[in-house]
C-alpha cells in the first residue's frame, strides 16, 4: 500500500521509506549497544544495558526473558515511543533518533503497529468494530473511501468482515482481540510489534 517510496501521508522518510536501503542482507532492524536508563528521583534504574541484535526483513523473532528483563522497553525503542539513553536504534537503515517529531509521529503511523498487553481494554466501546479499526487512519491524509478499503481489508485478513457493524460488548473475547490486531495492520506496516 506504500505509493512511490512514502507514506500515505506524503512523508518521505530520511533514508527512504524504511526499507532496505541498500538493497543486501543487512538487517531491517538493528539495535547496536542499547542502554536505556529510567530515572527514578535521584537513582537511575538501567531497564537495558548494552543489547545489540539485528533482525532481518521478513523475520519473526521472539525476545523473552523474565518479567522486568526489558522486553517491553526493546519494542518501545524499536516503535519509535521511546529513545534510548545510549546505542543506536535503526530501522530499515534509518538511525530513528535523527527523526524529528513529526518524523517520528509517521514512522509510528506506517511503519510498525502495535499489539500491546490487554490491548482489548483499548477498544472504545461506544465505537463500531469498523470504527475501532479505523481509528488510527483519522490521522493520515487519506480519504474517506480509502479508510473503509483499509479497514475492510484489515478486517478480513482477521476473519470479522461480518462483525464490522458490531461493538465491542457483542463480541466473544478472541473476536475483540483480533479487533486491535486489525487495527495494528489496518495502515499496511513493515512491521509488527506484539508484547
Amino acid at each position: 500500500m506504500r505509493i512511490n517510496g512514502q507514506g500515505h501521508d506524503g512523508h518521505a522518510w530520511p533514508g527512504g521509506p524504511f526499507t532496505h536501503a541498500h538493497g543486501d542482507d543487512s538487517a531491517f532492524i538493528r539495535l547496536d549497544r542499547v542502554y536505556k536508563v529510567h530515572r527514578v528521583g535521584d537513582v537511575g534504574v538501567a531497564a537495558l544495558g548494552g543489547v545489540s541484535f539485528d533482525v532481518a526483513r521478513g523475520e519473526f523473532a521472539a525476545i523473552v526473558g523474565p518479567s522486568g528483563a526489558g522486553k517491553s522497553t526493546i519494542l518501545n525503542l524499536i516503535g519509535g515511543v521511546d529513545t534510548p539513553t545510549a546505542g543506536l536504534v535503526s530501522v530499515g537503515g534509518t538511525d530513528l533518533s535523527q527523526l524529528d517529531t513529526a518524523g517520528l509521529s509517521a514512522y509510528r503511523r506506517w511503519t510498525v503497529g502495535f499489539l500491546w498487553q490487554g490491548t482489548t481494554k483499548n477498544l472504545v466501546p461506544y465505537l463500531t468494530v469498523a470504527q475501532n479499526v479505523e481509528l488510527p487512519l483519522l490521522l493520515t491524509k487519506l480519504s474517506k473511501a480509502q479508510r473503509r478499503e483499509h479497514v475492510e481489508t484489515a478486517l478480513a485478513v482477521v476473519g470479522l468482515s461480518d462483525r464490522m457493524h458490531h461493538f465491542p460488548r457483542q463480541l466473544s473475547g478472541g473476536q475483540e482481540q483480533r479487533v486491535t490486531i486489525a487495527r495494528a495492520v489496518v495502515s499496511d506496516p513493515t512491521s509488527l510489534l506484539c508484547d
